[in-house]
């Protein structure tokens, strides 16, 4: 995976009148099969108009990730691809790259030769394992990244198997510390003129998100506690008990808040029961203590039990699956599901930009692109290539 970044300062927003920061981002994919997410299905999208009609579609894994971007299809295998990443190096702010180490060099794509043509440029690796280190050769998954640092040993019911996060979380927090990343050393780059080569690696990341769990491994030089389902090991009750119809999660995380499930569970003797009167003891009675109260929640349905509580000042939530994510109330106010208009598709749902800015307005403001959608806009526009030397690198194979 490659992607190059051109970052503009100063795009008009019409709508509004107001200026705000955006990039131009270019995805480059094999010309022939593309991103390898564009296969991970099902479910597909499917193409209702232009060619491919016959094919499954986009897939709903590489919708998900890649709004906002250009593709160009372009194989660098030959010295006209190569010449080409140079010239898009040669003028590009960001560039990301998730290759084994050193596999780019016999490219001329590493970071050093790219460097040469670019010192300004900021050349960001993402590996499983970055870019030194015993296990800086192997290919990671966030997957096997989660089993190997730690994570998935703490994730799951308490007495069953250790299980995988329900999303590629470690991919996610990654890419969320690259792009913090790449923003630091845009400003440092604003007062030195000059880019860095980040190394940034799904391992070294799961590690630091492993946060307080870390934190007490290392202070106390003992193991873990193991894994606790939806419960805390701390705090007693703090954990999904079932409902009529589902599941319901209960927050009391101190003696108030526990006071308040006391009183709309019907159950206010609870608050001096000396078994149960302070969260200590609550932790040391937690397996009687979450059996009563469950013995309760399941007297009615999750919804009687949210209307219950209510205004309650209690922390409180409902289990809910994924579709009825999508449709919840407060997701839809807060505008995190958008339709657009993709160029073969046509009208589709995708989750929205999470983050709300007071003077500017984020949005998802192209569709996730075809395979090679934008190969001839990149060559031409960009790069001022004609037609007949676009043309005779579709002949050669090494762009579609």
């Amino acid at each position: 995976m490659w992607q190059f970044a051109d970052i503009n300062p100063a795009v008009l927003h019409t709508d509004t009148g107001r200026s705000w920061h955006s990039a131009e981002i270019i995805k480059i994919e094999h010309p022939v099969r593309g991103d390898d997410t564009r296969a991970w299905g099902p479910p597909f999208a499917r193409h209702v108009r232009g060619k491919g009609t016959e094919s499954p579609g986009e897939s709903a894994y590489f919708l998900s990730v890649n709004r906002n971007k250009k593709s160009l299809a372009l194989s660098f295998a030959s010295p006209s691809g190569q010449r080409i990443l140079h010239e898009l190096a040669a003028t590009s702010d960001i560039l990301v790259e998730n290759y084994l180490p050193n596999t780019l060099s016999k490219y001329s794509l590493d970071y050093a030769t790219l460097h040469a043509l670019n010192p300004s440029l900021i050349y960001t690796s993402i590996t499983g394992y970055g870019q030194t280190g015993p296990y800086s050769s192997r290919a990671g998954y966030d997957v096997m990244v989660e089993a190997e640092m730690g994570l998935m040993h703490i994730t799951g019911p308490r007495d069953g198997p250790p299980v995988k996060v329900g999303v590629a979380v470690t991919d996610l927090t990654t890419g969320l510390y690259a792009s913090n990343n790449i923003m630091a050393a845009l400003l440092a780059r604003a007062r030195t003129g000059k880019g860095q080569h980040l190394d940034v690696a799904l391992s070294d990341c799961q590690v630091a998100t492993l946060t307080n769990i870390a934190s007490s491994c290392l202070i106390s030089g003992e193991p873990d506690s193991g894994r606790w389902g939806t419960s805390h090991p701390s705090i007693v009750p703090y954990r999904s008990f079932k409902t009529r119809d589902g599941d319901i999660l209960l927050g009391g995380g101190n003696d108030r808040l526990y006071g308040i499930l006391c009183d709309k569970l019907g159950k206010p003797e609870w608050k001096t029961d000396e078994r149960f009167n302070t969260n200590s003891v609550r932790v040391a009675n937690r397996v009687h203590l979450e059996a009563l109260i469950e013995a309760e929640t399941r007297t009615r349905t999750t919804k009687e039990w949210l209307e219950l509580l209510e205004g309650s000042g209690m922390p409180y939530a409902a289990v809910n699956d994924v579709q009825a994510t999508m449709s919840h109330e407060h997701v839809l106010a807060r505008n995190m599901v958008k339709e657009i208009e993709h160029p073969t598709c046509g009208l589709m749902k995708l989750v929205n930009t999470p983050v709300k800015f007071s003077h500017s307005e984020p949005s998802i403001r192209t569709a996730p692109p075809t395979l090679g959608q934008h190969t001839d806009e990149i060559l031409g526009d960009i790069l001022g290539m004609s037609h007949g030397e676009i043309g005779k690198l579709k002949e050669e194979g090494v762009v579609a």
